[in-house]
């Protein structure tokens, strides 16, 4: 993006003490952007209801999708597959636009039965009480569980020479989680499982439709205490994907074509900040996907900061040492033969702080197509 300047803010505790708001803005030579959000809002008159809504716009140059035009007849490996090639991408200038709604709901018993809502007391950006979950597995009777309503939108444009491509997306998601863990915003214990289906309807700029399903589960296993540490954590994460309305279409050349699929950055992608992350962002596609990883979450007890006044607006309450092993990969069917072998593998470390009650990371990660560096807010999983 080359040189850009830009200011941000961000405001928590207002109006209402668990919502939040936030907005941003930046511009370059080439790359213009702005963005704002609520979230957390509980809607008026309920204890249950919480609304979000968040959106960017933006000009980039040199965006890159490892994918083929929809239209297009290819010789496989496509763009984006297991077996493609680091170099198979599209690059050009342009725009990337995206906005969403959600609507979460809090179920009446576990940790939410008596309120919708759940407080937690920290001292020093940790876990005094208040634990909402994390002793047994039993959402009768302990963690949160929340039905989800998500509605989200994408838009992106690639200005190359000759040729103007572009897509979007119009879809809704209905999923169900179970948040089991001790403290959701920096679990030590406990565990917690999500599971939805999105729905993309071929209305407004979107062409295509497409059906998508995913299951989400994470643990936690606490270490304790150590001379150095005030945690020590072991996370796991496996996720797994599936796009049933996925079709190849091929012509008299024996090329193919993807029909009523995804676009290459939803559904079954890997690669980027979240998951694979020594890979390219969105690198990896397909009509199915498995991803693994384990994290190893050391939370320091020396804060560099802790005595420097001019630094204390930021709140920045802990320092967290991570190392993390990461495996995954995408196929064309949802086998255990497909999706077992030829796995995809990297490897990193992370910097993450709790500042002002968020938790920022700086993940490193190496594969087998060199490394990444990826600055990004909240933990992975």
């Amino acid at each position: 993006m080359g040189l850009n300047v830009g200011v941000g803010v961000m405001a928590s505790g207002y109006y209402q003490d668990q919502m939040t708001m936030g907005g941003a803005a930046f511009g370059g030579e080439v790359s213009q952007g702005v963005g704002v959000g609520l979230w957390n809002y509980q809607v008026l008159g309920t204890d249950r209801f919480y609304f979000s809504i968040a959106g960017m716009e933006g000009y980039y140059p040199d965006q890159r999708a490892y994918a083929t035009p929809k239209d297009e007849f290819n010789l496989p490996p496509l763009a984006g597959s297991n077996e493609s090639s680091p170099e198979d991408y599209i690059q050009a200038d342009g725009l990337s636009n995206w906005w969403e709604m959600k609507l979460e709901l809090s179920l009446p018993f576990g940790a939410t039965e008596n309120k919708g809502m759940i407080k937690y007391e920290t001292q020093n950006g940790l876990l005094v009480s208040g634990a909402s979950g994390g002793e047994e597995w039993n959402p009768l009777t302990s963690g949160a569980s929340v039905l989800v309503l998500r509605q989200f939108n994408r838009y992106q444009s690639f200005e190359e020479q000759g040729r103007f491509l572009d897509g979007a997306v119009h879809a809704i998601e209905f999923g169900l989680l179970y948040d089991n863990t001790d403290f959701p915003v920096n679990p030590s214990k406990g565990s917690k499982q999500y599971i939805s289906i999105s729905h993309n309807a071929e209305w407004l700029e979107s062409e295509h439709e497409w059906t998508f399903v995913e299951f989400d589960a994470s643990k936690y296993y606490s270490l304790g205490e150590s001379d150095n540490a005030h945690q020590r954590v072991i996370a796991l994460n496996f996720w797994t994907g599936y796009s049933p309305s996925w079709d190849v279409e091929y012509n008299d050349q024996g090329q193919q074509r993807i029909v009523n699929a995804p676009a290459y950055n939803e559904g079954s992608t890997l690669g980027g900040f979240y998951k694979m992350r020594g890979y390219a962002q969105n690198r990896f596609h397909d009509k199915a996907s498995i991803y693994m990883t384990a994290e190893y979450r050391y939370t320091l007890k020396y804060n560099p900061v802790a005595g420097v006044r001019w630094l204390r607006f930021l709140k920045l309450d802990w320092f967290q040492l991570v190392g993390f092993v990461e495996a995954g990969r995408v196929a064309p069917e949802y086998t255990a033969n497909a999706l077992l072998s030829d796995l995809k593998y990297d490897a990193g470390v992370s910097l993450r702080t709790m500042v002002a009650g968020l938790v920022v990371r700086a993940d490193v990660a190496g594969s087998d197509e060199g490394g990444s560096l990826w600055f990004m807010v909240d933990h992975p999983f």
